[in-house]
């Protein structure tokens, strides 16, 4: 009786090992497979660097369309202690023109802190029109406690941008880095 019991722990034991490990494993996967569906579904996917040489490329090699006007709106989403706002809400461009926009973000944190800012945009498909020469959301921002900034996006929207786009939507969502 007492070597089933024994037989039967082992073999209970073993289980548990192995759903131990299957769980690890799984945990351990979640992060390619995470990256993998945000890539393909275009959400959630950290700022890289535009390519200047594309941004570029359009301003030297196209034509500014005045024939349209679109208009791009401008979001600001703060995650934690911080403020985070563009300076305008709105403007009216023509694809190929070269625009500015200055957004402004507060640590009202007592402490120094370094955020981070992850860009989306509406509709998605003219995440691949937007353009942009220069960004705070290409690299962690460093914050004394309380300091106020203002940072500048540079951009241009490709003329390629289909017809049926009239409206286009940045929005930045500001978080700590913590770590």
């Amino acid at each position: 009786m007492q070597h089933k019991h024994q037989q039967f722990n082992r073999h209970m034991l073993l289980r548990l090992g192995v759903i131990v490990l299957a769980m690890f494993a799984f945990g351990y996967a979640l992060v390619p497979i995470y990256k993998a569906v945000c890539e393909i579904t275009g959400i959630n996917v950290l700022t890289k660097q535009d390519k200047k040489s594309r941004a570029q490329e359009i301003l030297k090699n196209s034509q500014v369309d005045k024939t349209r006007t679109i208009k791009v709106v401008f979001d600001a989403n703060d995650r934690g202690n911080w403020r985070f706002k563009p300076e305008v809400h709105s403007m009216q461009l023509h694809p190929g023109e070269l625009a500015t926009v200055k957004y402004e973000i507060v640590n009202a944190m007592q402490h120094p802190a370094a955020g981070q800012a992850i860009p989306s945009y509406l509709p998605t498909k003219a995440a691949a029109y937007f353009n942009k020469l220069e960004c705070f959301c290409f690299a962690q921002q460093q914050f004394k406690a309380g300091e106020k900034r203002v940072f500048p996006v540079v951009f241009v929207l490709d003329p390629e941008l289909g017809h049926d786009v009239n409206t286009v939507t940045l929005s930045y969502t500001f978080f700590e880095i913590t770590g």
